[in-house]
């Protein structure tokens, strides 16, 4: 009697077509929803930029014209040469700070859940009101710049030096994203079993080489993951440098973002603001594709 009951309690588990129609309806306004307000922009903007529209004029075909403006701009080139200064300095440390944070707080004691809660707001903080914030600390007189003297290094505003706001950026940026990276390795760092750590202290592994050998291999694919969300964020890195700097001193933390801001919204010429937002969208997919042979590549 059993193993006739057995199949059909199996086939009962199986969803008939007319449930799985019905589930696709109730599904089908969000993905449609979805579809529309998140890849029809996407779209327009990749054939935007393939025209001189801006608002109030003609619209016309020009093929590749916006992207040659683009090579011969040196407003862009100055530009990508800030994202990319930008995102190789914050994505390394954020990655670094969050890893560490991680560390810190993976053993249960008292007060971790408090800890963690504390490193992770930051994340759900505004960074419009933080780069506000931020933009006093920052300050000539400003808690910074004294801390600076006391150290015996010049008071000054490092936001309005062109050699140091970028830094300042990266201090605020990886204040304001580690928590989410720390909470991904959190998670993956719970998940390593005990017995790997156990077996190589028995073999007299020091805590570096258990870090080293044991711990890392098991977060490279949250690593991978952190890598590529960091990345993808630097690279439209625009309201902390709205509010803080304005793309300033002379144009020294001028990103991409910023110039497709000031080009469509700015001077409305939205053929070409769409141009650099493709080239910006090809580059991130490009050290996405990078991360994941050296990041993310099976073993």
């Amino acid at each position: 009697m059993v193993a006739h009951l057995a199949p059909r309690g199996r086939r009962l588990l199986r969803p008939s077509r007319r449930e799985a129609g019905t589930a696709l309806l109730f599904v089908l306004p969000f993905l449609l929803l979805f579809v529309v307000f998140r890849f029809g922009p996407a779209i327009a903007g990749v054939l935007l930029g393939f025209t001189d529209y801006a608002i109030g004029g003609d619209t016309g075909w020009v093929g590749l014209e916006n992207f040659r403006r683009l090579v011969d701009d040196p407003t862009f080139w100055s530009a990508l040469q800030v994202t990319v200064i930008f995102t190789a300095l914050s994505v390394p440390l954020s990655m670094v700070v969050s890893l560490g944070m991680a560390l810190l707080t993976r053993r249960a004691f008292r007060g971790s859940k408090v800890f963690r809660s504390i490193f992770f707001l930051p994340v759900v903080t505004s960074l419009v009101l933080a780069g506000v914030v931020f933009t006093w600390v920052f300050a000539e007189g400003g808690p910074w710049s004294r801390a600076m003297g006391a150290l015996g290094l010049p008071a000054q505003s490092w936001l309005a030096d062109s050699v140091l706001v970028i830094p300042a950026l990266v201090l605020v940026s990886v204040w304001s994203r580690f928590g989410y990276g720390m909470l991904i390795l959190l998670a993956r760092l719970q998940d390593v079993p005990a017995e790997l750590e156990e077996a190589a202290l028995t073999d007299g592994a020091t805590a570096w080489q258990r870090f080293r050998y044991v711990t890392l291999p098991q977060l490279r694919p949250a690593l991978f993951f952190v890598a590529v969300i960091e990345t993808t964020i630097s690279f439209q890195v625009f309201d902390m440098i709205y509010v803080m700097t304005g793309g300033g001193p002379v144009r020294a933390s001028y990103s991409l973002v910023y110039l497709l801001y000031d080009q469509g919204f700015k001077y409305f010429d939205l053929g070409y603001a769409s141009a650099v937002g493709v080239a910006l969208f090809v580059m991130t997919i490009i050290v996405a594709l990078i991360q994941r042979l050296t990041l993310g590549r099976e073993q």
